[in-house]
């Protein structure tokens, strides 16, 4: 299977440019946002004058950091997978970072599960004796 350099939704726009107003509402987020990923280098837009022009593959590096970060990962983690967007032979690289990122996150939020379900316990048995001691108050 042959990897390309577009999503398919890229694929279907080539040449379908964006204004910062029209990423920023379809992805719901500020400009302000998509000012800071320009100013990290995750973004390259055009110019006209003072207008950002924003081609379709900014539109999907966007999309895969604000996919990123939903996921939980630094934007430098996303950066970093985002970076090798664009490129067929580093797409197969890109997919296996991302899955090693994921495997890595879900790694993490597992312990923290674990670490919420040993403080839940905890928090219930310190309640338990809290109701225990009320009802030896209230018996004497």
């Amino acid at each position: 299977m042959r990897l390309t350099n577009r999503l398919p939704l890229e694929s279907a726009m080539p040449n379908k440019v964006f204004s910062i107003r029209d990423l920023a509402s379809e992805f719901d987020v500020t400009t302000r946002t998509i000012r800071y990923y320009e100013e990290k280098g995750l973004l390259s837009p055009d110019r006209e004058g003072a207008q950002r022009i924003y081609s379709p593959a900014d539109r999907t590096k966007l999309k895969l950091i604000l996919r990123g970060k939903r996921l939980g990962l630094s934007l430098d983690e996303s950066a970093e997978i985002v970076m090798m967007y664009g490129s067929p032979e580093k797409n197969r690289r890109q997919l296996e970072k991302l899955i090693e990122r994921i495997r890595a996150k879900r790694k993490e939020l597992m312990r923290q599960k674990d670490d919420l379900e040993s403080l839940l316990d905890d928090l219930q048995a310190v309640e338990k004796k809290c109701g225990v001691a009320l009802e030896e108050f209230d018996n004497t």
